[in-house]
């Protein structure tokens, strides 16, 4: 059986953005339906500003979390952690823009922002 990190992954190689690929596979404890999912989540791929803000795979986390009643603390927990593992939580810093050296692949993130999510509303 897929786990819902696989089932993320699979989304974003698929043709989603991050953030899509996050809030699509939680959709159901957001309380969504996917093509709703997909239109929320759309403006925050690339992360926020194309390239400039927050990494869409943690943007899609905070979604659900957000829709699904959960606490700043929670969506602190999983930046802190996607910082530690990751080196950077802003998609440009992430892919290497500017600096030449890609911290972590898309896939990756947003399989790291499941991971994280999945602790959260375990």
């Amino acid at each position: 059986m897929e786990t819902r990190k696989q089932i993320a992954v699979a989304k974003k190689q698929s043709g989603c953005n991050c953030a899509q690929a996050v809030l699509c596979t939680y959709a159901d404890i957001a309380g969504i339906d996917d093509e709703t999912a997909m239109r929320l989540a759309a403006p925050f791929g690339t992360g926020m500003g194309n390239m400039e803000g927050t990494c869409g795979a943690i943007t899609g986390a905070g979604l659900v979390l957000g829709l699904s009643s959960a606490s700043t603390r929670q969506m602190r927990q999983i930046m802190n952690k996607f910082q530690e593992r990751n080196g950077a939580t802003q998609c440009k810093l992430l892919k290497g823009v500017g600096t030449g050296e890609v911290l972590r692949e898309c896939s990756d993130c947003v399989a790291d922002a499941a991971e994280f999510l999945e602790e959260q509303i375990g």
